[in-house]
């Protein structure tokens, strides 16, 4: 595969805002195309951090990426300075129609970023809305980005750009996908490396081969490492469940240092998440003086779940707190749920006689 070199060697900004902003414009020598041969072209990460050149270095791409600019945004009256970083594409072969593109960067509520596809004359083909929720929480999404008559994407943030940290690009294909009938909606895009589908809060209770499932928060609610920082949730039971299992998504969490639930004022544990694949850019190495191992946080949203003992619930109202991990600054939780087993009258177990 061609390879071909970007640097992409932007100086740190300023405090002052008297001073101008500066760019590097770092054009690529035109790829040759991609030959039949070569049927699929690889992926690209591209690094978007604005380090000083002396701690940068020149990273490398596949020969469909042109060029990488970055162009300072004009400030306006009662407008916030915005920062463009222009990614020029070309796709290696004529099948390659949809561009898959994960953005990485801190989801603050007033610089959530865009992503703009152009033309060669000027003409915006595409443009997503708002990525992220402004969490305030290093994070990432995904837009599939149709590339039919386009040579570049815009990642358009308001300030100085320094929020974002990267993108992930990479080409799709077509593939037939059968269904279950029965099955729930779910995802149908799958993930370059492994990550749990997008968990689905339904907005009623649910019951399915003696399985009932209920949301107890769809919205996104921030937690702490204090009890008083916990997102609490209430639910009834009628009759005492069989098993129990508490779901939701958690935001930039630190992977050795999961979330806790509490259950009626008891703590349970710490949930177990559902990793994506360690090539995943979305994980963050993080180092503190005097402490020789590496830590790492998940820049985006992961799966987690925790069987519930049922000696901990009861008939009647239950209480339900979720509380981040040990040294975990700040995270977030969304589509909490809580699924309770029955019996029903196809239950399948076994009966073993006692010695």
């Amino acid at each position: 595969m061609l390879n071909r070199c970007v640097a992409f060697v932007l100086p740190f900004l300023a405090m002052s805002s008297a001073r101008a902003q500066e760019a590097f414009n770092n054009a690529l020598p035109k790829p040759g195309r991609v030959t039949a041969a070569e049927a699929q072209p690889e992926s690209a990460w591209l690094d978007l951090r604005q380090n000083s050149p002396e701690n940068s270095k020149t990273q490398s791409a596949p020969g469909w990426v042109e060029s990488v600019t970055l162009v300072p945004g004009a400030a306006k009256e009662n407008i916030a300075t915005t920062t463009i970083f222009r990614i020029r594409v070309q796709p290696p072969a004529q099948e390659y129609q949809v561009l898959f593109a994960r953005l990485f960067f801190d989801d603050k509520p007033k610089q959530r970023p865009t992503l703009i596809a152009w033309d060669e004359s000027g003409t915006a083909l595409l443009q997503s809305g708002e990525l992220g929720a402004g969490i305030d929480l290093p994070s990432s999404d995904t837009v599939m980005v149709p590339m039919i008559g386009a040579s570049s994407i815009d990642v358009e943030v308001p300030g100085d750009g320094s929020t974002v940290r990267g993108i992930y690009l990479d080409w799709m294909k077509n593939s037939e996908v059968l269904n279950p009938l029965g099955a729930e909606h779910r995802d149908l895009i799958a993930d370059p490396f492994s990550k749990a589908s997008p968990l689905h809060a339904p907005s009623q209770d649910t019951e399915r081969f003696g399985t009932v499932t209920a949301t107890l928060a769809s919205e996104t609610i921030r937690i702490g490492t204090g009890i008083e920082q916990g997102a609490a949730f209430q639910f009834g039971l009628e009759a005492q469940p069989l098993l129990a299992l508490i779901s939701f998504e958690v935001a930039s969490p630190t992977i050795d240092s999961p979330p806790e639930v509490y259950v009626n004022g008891e703590n349970i544990g710490p949930v177990t998440l559902s990793f994506p694949e360690l090539a995943d850019p979305a994980y963050r190495g993080e180092m503190e003086s005097l402490v020789r191992q590496m830590h790492f946080q998940y820049t985006g949203w992961l799966r987690a779940q925790k069987l519930v003992p049922v000696t901990s619930l009861k008939v009647g109202t239950n209480d339900v707190l979720v509380v981040g991990g040990a040294g975990t600054v700040a995270s977030a939780i969304r589509a909490t749920q809580i699924q309770l087993k029955y019996l029903w009258d196809k239950s399948d177990y076994l009966l073993r006689p006692t010695n």
